[in-house]
């Protein structure tokens, strides 16, 4: 039997299940693969009715088969019970959030699932709430290790049809990026990405570029050592290694369409170094993907968008283009 995509409905408060239900209704023009959500099944059906769509809802089957999921949308229900403050984030919804991030982990750690797509969260009411990691990727890295009994690395992609960016450091202000950036977690970094490259987008011997820190590479030191003292070693190291890797490069001329084609992905320095050029690309298409974990898991580009959440104008389309690669990933 092949497994159906688990999707955790994300905060509820925002764009998450407008996205799943419209998803759902394009389920067959988009050919998408089964998948189930895990959700409060009230709030969709709230938000089915403020959408004005007909809309069947079913349970999830004992053994996640989800034969319905041609006629109606499958949900796992929570245990947390959520409350439906459209475009506000309320803690009081962080137990159902989080509950939905595990359960849907343990289903593709357990073997249920085929994958886990997530909806987007808002990390301050999960903060307000006691939430302790700095956001999704920590935790699916904190939970997995729980579940196999060792240590993983996550490491955030984004993918779009045109362009796949893995920012080294994240989600960190940028005051502390020269703080953080090493040549070890180059390393790590640049290993994890050229693995999954290979394992899990089946790519020969991938290309990988990467950015540099400062202005035009550092430009030899004129414009900061850290390009010389902590990338170029790590790219030296990777290379020794046999990995397919070059830089560092000049992050103003490294996204051009023509440098684009001599690449698989690129290695970038810091968050919207990375972010930037991806999503202005290609927005709709794009995926974040979590390397370095045992299981796949796909995300949206995009945040909760409380500002149009409930006014059914939210596109599907980055949810759709998660859902599409998790299939092609796990298969």
């Amino acid at each position: 039997m092949k497994r159906a995509i688990a999707v955790s409905s994300g905060d509820p408060s925002g764009i998450g299940p407008e996205t799943i239900i419209k998803a759902w209704l394009m389920r067959k023009d988009a050919q998408l693969p089964v998948f189930f959500v895990i959700g409060d099944d009230e709030i969709f059906r709230r938000t089915a009715e403020r959408m004005k769509v007909n809309i069947d809802f079913s349970a999830a089957d004992a053994d996640f088969s989800f034969n319905t999921f041609e006629d109606a949308l499958p949900i796992l229900a929570l245990k947390n019970s959520q409350v439906d403050r459209v475009g506000t984030s309320d803690p009081k919804n962080a137990s159902g959030i989080i509950e939905a991030i595990e359960r849907g982990t343990m289903l593709v750690c357990q073997g249920h699932a085929s994958a886990l797509v997530t909806c987007p969260i808002a990390k301050k009411p999960l903060y307000d709430a006691g939430f302790c990691f700095p956001g999704h990727t920590e935790f699916l890295a904190d939970l997995a290790q729980k579940f196999y009994g060792e240590r993983f690395k996550p490491v955030m992609m984004l993918a779009g049809p045109h362009l796949r960016t893995v920012p080294v450091t994240v989600h960190v202000p940028l005051s502390k990026v020269f703080k953080m950036l090493s040549t070890d977690l180059i390393i790590e970094t640049g290993r994890i990405v050229a693995h999954d490259l290979e394992h899990k987008f089946k790519l020969k011997n991938p290309k990988i570029v990467v950015s540099g820190l400062n202005p035009h590479a550092g430009e030899n030191g004129a414009l900061g050592d850290e390009d010389i003292d902590l990338i170029k070693p790590a790219v030296l190291a990777l290379k020794n290694e046999g990995i397919a890797i070059n830089g560092p490069f000049a992050s103003d001329t490294l996204f051009n369409s023509e440098k684009r084609a001599t690449y698989d992905a690129a290695l970038c320095m810091y968050h919207d170094q990375a972010l930037i050029p991806v999503k202005t690309i290609g927005f709709d298409d794009t995926v974040n993907v979590t390397l370095g974990l045992p299981f796949i898991r796909t995300s949206p580009d995009h945040g909760t968008a409380f500002d149009i959440a409930g006014k059914n104008i939210a596109s599907p389309a980055s949810l759709i283009s998660a859902i599409k690669l998790a299939q092609q990933l796990a298969n």
